[in-house]
């Protein structure tokens, strides 16, 4: 069963508001860098619930999906 995995999330802030987020902090505390911000959308999760923002990145050579709901980021875990 799929959860929603809340993480810290260090992100890029520019002038128009654009955010674009660096590396994401596991709850174990590893911090990961992303690689890749491939596409950014108004989305929900299928997987977990919740509708946010949602980026889709690549960290570690994988596709994943970063969301940012009401302020707060989450990844889908297992």
């Amino acid at each position: 069963m799929s959860r929603k995995v809340y993480v810290d999330v260090t992100a890029q802030f520019d002038t128009d508001g654009k955010i674009t987020p660096l590396s994401i902090t596991w709850e174990d505390g590893h911090e990961y860098e992303i690689d890749k911000v491939m596409d950014v959308c108004r989305a929900a999760s299928l997987k977990v619930g919740g509708v946010g923002i949602r980026y889709t990145c690549r960290i570690c050579n994988k596709q994943t999906y970063l969301f940012l709901e009401e302020n707060k980021w989450f990844v889908e875990g297992k």
